[in-house]
């Protein structure tokens, strides 16, 4: 028998028991870090919220991951599961925009680019939004649009606060226009949310792009992003030819954008879930001037302008 036939015998009769019970142990039981290299186990990592061991690098996670590490367990109440897009403008390039929708749904098991819901995050009811990049690039359409906007107004008529995490390459060109007016339709939601004095905090991840950042994701009374995210509107490239000028180093990270004023403050994953309750605790409305602590009462009495 040649080597070839032996090989080629080889993949007609598969692996043998012990070759599928070592691929059965080693698949998933490691990760290795995309940035330093290093192997670490899987267990360990997602124990650690995906933050590699070694060099601190954040991997990139999705909805389901994300809501595991935001919300208290058992406590997470999906809405509006039922939206599905459509294909309006009947959009074709390389496929339909139908067919790629459909893909997309069999592969993530997600009807859109988004996840909202509401959950208990250290015991506090808060209303999340959670992009998910594997969707078409996290890109907003007008199911994504819709969910968050239904999100918004439910935590504004219950007096919610609002988290939103964003991880998007911004509008989604196959829905043309009814994509664009997402933008706006989110913002007024929002503004009717501050409206009522409540608090909406959007967290920036890896990335955050185009409309999404031209909208929402800047529109927050404190925002929050990940060390070493992507943040901008147009890439860099598209920036540069624009203005003809070359563009400083790290620009567009969050690091970048906290230097400069855009972003409040830098969270690693870790300690994200932390600051979130203790942000929300602070900002809870107070109902009454009675539920002031005694010493508080008098500061708001002596600090009262007298009237003319």
């Amino acid at each position: 028998m040649s080597l070839f036939d032996w090989f080629a015998n080889r993949q007609k009769s598969g692996p043998t028991n012990q070759e599928r019970q070592e691929r059965e142990i080693a698949d998933g039981l490691w990760s290795k870090c995309e940035k330093c290299g290093v192997l670490a186990y899987t267990k360990d990592l997602r124990a650690n919220q995906m933050v590699c061991l070694e060099c601190a690098h954040h991997i990139r996670v999705y909805s389901d991951e994300r809501i595991r590490q935001l919300i208290d367990a058992n406590t997470w109440i999906p809405l509006n599961e039922g939206l599905y897009g459509v294909d309006p403008l009947k959009f074709r390039d390389r496929k339909s925009y139908s067919d790629r929708l459909r893909e997309m749904q069999e592969k993530t098991k997600l009807p859109d680019g988004v996840q909202t819901g509401i959950g208990q995050l250290e015991g506090l009811p808060v209303a999340l939004g959670v992009m998910d990049f594997r969707f078409m690039g996290g890109s907003m359409g007008s199911v994504v649009g819709e969910k968050l906007t239904r999100l918004i107004e439910r935590a504004t008529r219950e007096r919610l606060p609002v988290v939103i995490v964003c991880a998007s390459g911004g509008a989604r060109m196959q829905e043309g226009m009814l994509s664009l007016m997402q933008m706006a339709k989110i913002s007024g939601a929002l503004d009717r949310h501050r409206d009522a004095r409540l608090l909406y905090i959007p967290i920036l991840t890896h990335p955050t792009t185009g409309g999404v950042t031209a909208s929402f994701a800047m529109l927050g009374d404190i925002i929050l992003a990940e060390p070493k995210a992507t943040i901008g509107f147009a890439g860099r490239r598209v920036v540069e030819q624009t203005l003809r000028e070359k563009l400083p180093d790290g620009f567009q990270t969050a690091e970048y954008l906290l230097q400069h004023g855009f972003v409040d403050a830098i969270v690693p994953r870790t300690q994200l879930k932390k600051t979130l309750a203790q942000l929300i605790r602070l900002h809870q409305p107070v109902t009454s001037p009675a539920s002031f602590p005694t010493h508080l009462q008098e500061v708001r009495t002596f600090s009262t302008i007298p009237s003319e």
